[in-house]
């Protein structure tokens, strides 16, 4: 954001930083929100380069459809999977909640009655429902305590539970990625849910353009900050959401990486914004959060077409491997590529089987044909994932 922000002004010229407002708060363009920032009528001013962003954002979300659409079905979902599984760890890390790749995509392959005490099972059953599209209300405040609740309430330390009728009643400090004290949610509860009441009005108010608003939800959120523990897992799931609902749903799954990538001008925004010099001007927040997201989805296209380009590159060396001339062997050797480049862990024999329609017994008898170091083998709770052997491929043929 090129344009200095009221905080700023404020140090450099206060008679200045007057002026500015009222240019600014007066400006005809400005969108004012019913919504108070320390005492200030909250707006924003969407500036040419907020315009720019969307336009990029939509351009790259055109750009990323048109690459889904060269690979095969199950080459996107496992990379999707991929994606929710970095999400996952990102999101909890930068809030300091150690999880691991591993520990995920247990969880991930077992969605099941017997894995629901584990640690994560919530927040990773939940993100996964993004992939199948299902429709999760955010409409008020009970809907946002449900969300919360299925994303780790069970995983809240006692004292941090809400202890209100929604959300919590005492008091909360939002902390710096330093430990720097620098913002104080609201109180009472009576307060938090008047204010939440018209952050959704804002969310849904279609007047108002979809990325701006779920900028401006996004940042109240944390302003409000409803809960003791788990506001920002919470408010970066909704905007994942939310975001899933208008662009390509891959995208759900790479707020946190950019966010984590950009964790100082993040958290910068949020305390510009927070301060009470900066008049309930929104502006530079929004103007980042449309920068993570576009920062997104460049980096979401710059990897697909880098994994794309090696897709057809190994197809090509499929004849030059053993058994792959023979047109039964090559289809294994296809899933065992696509595994190797868009999954995490690996394809297993089942998927194998329902892709190729064959038998478990034709699969393991055409395995037989492929060299055992030309695959990897992983084993995920009771069951094992392939994939091709890259490095060998590369080093050997």
């Amino acid at each position: 954001m090129d344009t200095p922000s009221l905080y700023a002004l404020f140090y450099m010229d206060r008679s200045l930083h007057k002026a500015e407002y009222e240019k600014r708060f007066q400006n005809p363009e400005t969108i004012h929100l019913d919504f108070t920032i320390d005492k200030h009528p909250a707006f924003f001013l969407p500036t040419i380069d907020f315009y720019k962003k969307a336009f990029s954002i939509e351009r790259a979300d055109n750009e990323i459809n048109q690459l889904c659409n060269m690979l095969p079905p199950l080459a996107i979902h496992q990379f999707a999977l991929r994606c929710l599984i970095d999400e996952i760890v990102l999101t909890n890390n930068i809030e300091g909640v150690h999880s691991t790749r591993k520990e995920i995509t247990e969880i991930l392959t077992d969605l099941s009655e017997n894995t629901k005490a584990r640690r994560f099972y919530g927040l990773v059953n939940k993100y996964r429902m993004l992939i199948s599209n299902d429709e999760i209300p955010i409409n008020s405040c009970q809907d946002i305590r449900k969300i919360y609740d299925d994303l780790f309430l069970d995983e809240i330390e006692a004292e941090n539970k809400p202890d209100g009728m929604i959300f919590r009643k005492g008091r909360v400090s939002v902390y710096s990625p330093t430990g720097k004290e620098f913002h104080y949610g609201l109180v009472p509860e009576s307060t938090i849910i008047e204010a939440m009441e018209k952050a959704l009005a804002i969310l849904h108010d279609e007047k108002i353009e979809l990325l701006f608003r779920v900028s401006v939800f996004h940042y109240l959120f944390g302003y409000i900050h409803p809960f003791y523990d788990g506001n920002g897992r919470t408010s970066r799931f909704i905007s994942s959401y939310i975001l899933s609902k208008q662009y390509n749903h891959i995208i759900s799954y790479r707020i946190a990486y950019a966010i984590k990538e950009n964790i100082g001008k993040y958290s910068e925004a949020f305390k510009i914004c927070n301060h009470s010099n900066n008049m309930g001007d929104l502006t530079p927040f929004i103007d980042m959060f449309l920068t993570v997201i576009d920062i997104s989805m460049t980096n979401l296209r710059k990897s697909l077409e880098s994994r794309i380009q090696r897709l057809e590159h190994y197809r090509l060396i499929i004849s030059q491997l053993p058994g792959g001339s023979d047109s039964k062997i090559v289809p294994l050797y296809d899933l065992f590529i696509q595994a190797a480049l868009f999954s995490d862990y690996g394809i297993s024999a089942t998927e194998c089987c329902d892709t190729a329609e064959i038998s478990r017994n034709t699969f393991f008898n055409r395995m037989k044909q492929i060299p055992d170091q030309l695959i990897i083998k992983r084993n995920q709770g009771r069951s094992v994932f392939y994939s091709l052997n890259l490095k060998e491929v590369d080093e050997n043929y």
